[in-house]
């Protein structure tokens, strides 16, 4: 359970974020509840955790603010477990703990946009067809927000960054795999009729602000939206590979087709040919919208 701060580290925020999320049982239940289980037997079942224990670290998140109980049910009342503004806001922790595990502790420490067929980010996103995405929202160049699955079949495209109107970090073209972020927007939108006419609808998903992605669509023409998951909602919700440049977390690139019920039933990663990632996409999700 939750341990006391020391008077010594009262004044200490990291001591004070510890005492709240610095057990392991109540870190993966923010992730767990990020990733759209909210139900008690649902986190039970994905964490294989005894049902006391995960009753007590239920009361204490909810007790710290981090989750609000919200009831589902009457007579009798059952509540499901959902993330607070406090617990939506340790989302960019989350994704900041993957993204130094992959890259330190299951990764050889190179800085990378990409990742070998073989390493923990390439098997996390081979497991991702079946899982739902949660329902979500997030800010778009066009306004307001949108939800990332368009109601339909959706091809959701990952991408690092562009340059435009923002300059890319210091060397950012020597980090494997940041180049093509412009080609890769042009080439579905270039693309953008036939997905369409597929029944397909397709979405631009980035790091970075729905300012700058405004202005690279009005530049680029792009008939798409472009999302912005600045806030790692998304990230976190489908555990996407992230890497660290210009102190900010950028996306790696990754293509996945959603169908209508919000499930993946396609992934592709790492993209290392982006015009066939586009081709491929357009294949697969035109099964779907048919």
């Amino acid at each position: 359970m939750a341990r006391e701060v020391p008077e010594r580290d009262a004044a200490c925020a990291i001591a004070q974020a510890a005492a709240v999320i610095g057990d392991w049982w109540s870190l993966l239940l923010v992730r767990e509840t990020a990733r759209g289980h909210h139900r008690f037997d649902a986190l039970q079942a994905e964490l294989g955790i005894s049902r006391k224990v995960l009753a007590e670290r239920l009361g204490h998140l909810v007790d710290s603010g981090v989750l609000e109980k919200v009831p589902y049910q009457e007579g009798p009342v059952r509540y499901e477990y959902r993330l607070s503004p406090s617990g939506r806001a340790l989302l960019p922790v989350l994704v900041s703990m993957q993204d130094w595990a992959d890259r330190w502790l299951l990764g050889d420490g190179s800085l990378s946009a990409s990742a070998g067929a073989d390493t923990a980010e390439a098997h996390r996103m081979a497991g991702l067809p079946g899982t739902a995405v949660p329902a979500l929202t997030l800010p778009a160049h066009t306004g307001g927000e949108l939800d990332p699955v368009a109601g339909g079949p959706t091809v959701l495209f990952c991408y690092p960054a562009t340059g435009r109107p923002s300059p890319l970090p210091e060397g950012w073209s020597d980090i494997p795999g940041t180049v093509g972020c412009t080609l890769e927007n042009r080439l579905f939108r270039d693309a953008h009729d036939a997905f369409r006419a597929a029944g397909v609808s397709v979405r631009g998903v980035s790091t970075q602000r729905p300012d700058e992605q405004r202005v690279f669509a009005a530049e680029e023409r792009i008939p798409f939206p472009l999302l912005s998951d600045m806030d790692l909602a998304l990230s976190a919700a489908l555990r996407l590979p992230t890497f660290r440049a210009g102190q900010s977390l950028r996306l790696k690139r990754a293509v996945l087709v959603v169908d209508r019920e919000r499930v993946v039933r396609h992934v592709l990663f790492p993209v290392t040919d982006i015009p066939g990632a586009v081709t491929t996409a357009l294949a697969r999700a035109s099964v779907l919208g048919g």
